[in-house]
């Protein structure tokens, strides 16, 4: 009888142990490190919700910005590595903010599992449209003539438009001022009133802009033409080997298991594959890119390289 007991409340003891949750089982937090409506936070939206179905699960996007995109990275760095929270990582966070903060919260490289790109984000470099040139030739003789005289804006040290405008001046040989901005709309709006000379902005920010002819589009930042624009040549076309974009992926926290990681994945690239969200995307001025996990840090670590010496040329910091 004690042996007959013993054995009928094994099934209760052992529970714990041997029944696992089936992932996922409960809604999954996807932080962006960056404020709403941007192009991060529509890229985000767009996979959450995809995700969401393929999942069964509801994909919540979360905004944490700050810190150029640190303390919702750390968030997720510091979290459960269960797969309930994932953050979209960015040209910033994984590879550019090493260099510009001496004390980064995060090791890009030890805190986080790369999961899958999510799309690449060119760069529109437009001018006044008082500016008396009309194509890139003629703004690098406009600006040579004026050496530190002119000035490029961003939207703040480290980000791809001002990474882009840095390699722009050791490509073509000019020198211009950087104009860091904390607001967006306020350097569009100087530069359409002629305060700032040139951007190297998201398509996506000034995509309606150009098109009504308050700027100048002159080239596309990347290896390739954006559909959005896909009369404006890339500087690369022009001979400016400029290939500095944004970027965005997902990622969780380093010991998150493989097999949530590979779903994870399927999930990213299944939305990414998806014609109505490959449409919307490609309308926003950005570039679908999915793929492998493999794939996904092997790209890290080449923009990391890669960049490396455009943000020393700089010479930004963030601290």
């Amino acid at each position: 009888m004690p042996m007959r007991r013993a054995l009928g409340s094994m099934p209760l003891l052992a529970l714990p142990a041997l029944a696992q949750e089936a992932w996922p089982a409960r809604p999954i937090r996807f932080v962006v490190p960056y404020p709403p409506g941007g192009a991060s936070d529509f890229l985000a939206r767009l996979a959450a919700e995809h995700m969401s179905r393929t999942l069964g699960q509801p994909v919540v996007v979360d905004n944490r910005s700050g810190a150029g995109g640190n303390l919702g990275t750390e968030l997720v760095a510091r979290s459960a590595a269960d797969g309930y929270t994932v953050v979209l990582g960015a040209i910033g966070t994984l590879a550019v903010n090493r260099f510009l903060f001496r004390a980064l919260p995060y090791d890009p490289d030890r805190d986080f599992a790369p999961i899958s790109l999510i799309g690449i984000v060119p760069n529109l470099m437009v001018v006044p449209p008082q500016l008396p040139v009309t194509n890139v030739e003629e703004f690098v003789a406009y600006v040579r003539a004026r050496p530190g005289q002119l000035a490029f804006g961003s939207i703040g040290n480290g980000t791809s438009q001002h990474l882009a405008g840095v390699q722009f001046d050791m490509v073509a040989g000019t020198r211009m001022i950087h104009a860091p901005y904390r607001d967006p709309a306020q350097v569009n709006t100087d530069l359409m009133e002629g305060r700032v000379q040139v951007l190297f902005q998201s398509i996506s920010a000034v995509a309606d802009l150009a098109r009504s002819g308050r700027m100048r589009a002159l080239a596309v930042t990347g290896d390739e033409r954006v559909p959005a624009f896909a009369d404006t040549p890339t500087l690369k076309e022009r001979g400016f080997d400029i290939t500095t974009t944004g970027w965005f992926g997902l990622a969780a926290p380093a010991a998150t298991p493989g097999p949530v990681l590979d779903r994870l994945n399927a999930a990213v690239n299944a939305a990414m594959a998806d014609p109505e969200v490959r449409r919307r995307v490609i309308e926003s001025g950005s570039i679908p890119r999915a793929g492998t996990r493999g794939a996904f840090a092997r790209f890290i670590a080449d923009e990391t390289s890669r960049l490396r010496d455009i943000v020393r040329a700089s010479g930004a910091t963030a601290d």
